[in-house]
């Protein structure tokens, strides 16, 4: 009986943990558009690339095998 004096606190502390959690990914914008990436791996042509992702100048298999071939 004495357990519960100590469970249901944290059962609530837990449960207020995850509507925190849950109000902030909402209010960041994580379930704005559901769709649209279950859609994007449908399409055969490639995505564009952000800000630094294409500096190397090099195909991600081509970097993969020079990373693979150096351990």
């Amino acid at each position: 009986m004495e357990s519960l004096y100590l469970l249901i606190p944290l059962s609530a502390v837990l449960v207020l943990g995850i509507l925190a959690v849950f109000g902030w990914a909402l209010h960041k914008g994580q379930f704005e558009d559901l769709e649209g990436e279950a859609e994007r791996i449908l399409t055969d042509e490639p995505q564009p690339l952000d800000g630094d992702q294409g500096r190397s100048g090099q195909a991600p298999e081509q970097s993969r095998q020079r990373n693979h071939s150096l351990n």
